[in-house]
């Protein structure tokens, strides 16, 4: 019954709190895959220990560990850029819905 009786003024600033609540939280989810995924332990040592099996394919001259390890080095480079993008993407989503937050609240008439 509540929401029947809003007048446009509180409609307006119930869509800004929604828009802002959740432009934070995707600001913040960003943030953390951008510092979980991208910067996390896991694929750094990934892509060391796969340098490693190519230099000792690279001298013992087998060349399918070298591929093999080559094409997993380009799979950790995709996976760290789709993380990017996805951390990205999330932020970029937060601060336009905060904006839209703004400009609805500007439009409120007191």
């Amino acid at each position: 019954m509540m929401l029947l009786n809003m007048t446009k003024s509180e409609f307006l600033l119930t869509m800004a709190g929604f828009a802002l609540a959740l432009g934070i939280i995707l600001l913040v989810i960003g943030v953390i895959i951008l510092i979980t995924r991208v910067l996390g332990g896991e694929v750094k040592q990934i892509a060391e220990q796969t340098a490693r099996l190519a230099q000792k394919g690279i001298a013992e001259e087998i060349a399918g560990l070298v591929g093999n390890a080559s094409t997993l080095v380009e799979s950790l480079n995709s996976l760290v850029r789709t993380a990017a993008g996805v951390g990205v993407f999330l932020i970029v989503l937060g601060l336009l819905l905060m904006a839209a937050a703004y400009g609805l609240a500007v439009q409120v008439q007191i």
